[in-house]
């Protein structure tokens, strides 16, 4: 399958395209930071920005599949790159009459999300960092779920928790809208999302992925995801 993958260079996008190209695809990698993704055979860079319409179109054009893992960090300006950027993806795929989108938004979206047994998250850390420090991203992603889901395209929305990087996927869990649970391992969520390229359970659904065989540190996760590092 020909598949395109915006964010590429962000930490989640590069696990989604190390595991496409193992799974065989061919993989049209877009990112604001071509220098951030390494050329190889059955990877095609392009330079673009997620705001420019003309841009997208190009990079959509003669695809099969878009995977969105658009991100940017915290921080108290508005955003507007999930809700535009997928906006003009979905304006390309109409046009180009790909049909299949897997679009990565945050368990956050969800009001209902409240991890059992996580008493120091869910009153003290959530509070702090997800609905204050990174209100406005939340904002928009909210927004760009609206836009998804008033598409025509095959669409999923995918919903991790706090991500963190490890080496390699482990026995992940999914369910429809939120999971039970505080983690998601970049890993596994790149490979949630590539399941959906073979799996029509979540087409027109959200779908949350969470970690529970290995577990980070909280503080760390905060320090290291909100703080120092850029992107999803």
């Amino acid at each position: 399958m020909r598949v395109v993958v915006f964010g590429a260079s962000g930490p989640t996008g590069r696990q989604v395209v190390e595991q496409a190209l193992a799974e065989g695809h061919e993989v049209t990698a877009v990112t604001r930071r071509p220098e951030g993704v390494a050329p190889r055979a059955g990877v095609a860079v392009v330079g673009a920005d997620v705001a420019d319409p003309a841009a997208v179109d190009a990079a959509v054009a003669g695809h099969d599949a878009v995977l969105s893992v658009l991100g940017v960090p915290f921080g108290p300006a508005p955003v507007t790159v999930y809700s535009q950027g997928v906006a003009n993806i979905l304006a390309a795929m109409e046009r180009h009459g790909v049909r299949r989108l897997v679009a990565v938004s945050s368990s956050v979206t969800d009001p209902l999300w409240r991890p059992s047994g996580e008493f120091f998250f869910n009153h003290v850390m959530d509070p702090l960092v997800n609905r204050r420090l990174g209100r406005t991203l939340h904002e928009d992603m909210r927004r760009m779920e609206a836009v998804v889901r008033a598409s025509g395209v095959d669409w999923t929305i995918v919903r991790p928790s706090g991500l963190f990087d490890h080496p390699a996927p482990t026995g992940y869990r999914v369910a429809e809208d939120r999971a039970d649970g505080l983690f998601t391992a970049r890993a596994d969520l790149a490979a949630a999302m590539l399941a959906q390229l073979r799996d029509d359970r979540y087409v027109r659904r959200a779908m949350a992925v969470i970690t529970t065989d290995v577990r980070p540190s909280i503080l760390g996760l905060i320090w290291r995801e909100a703080v120092t590092k850029k992107g999803r």
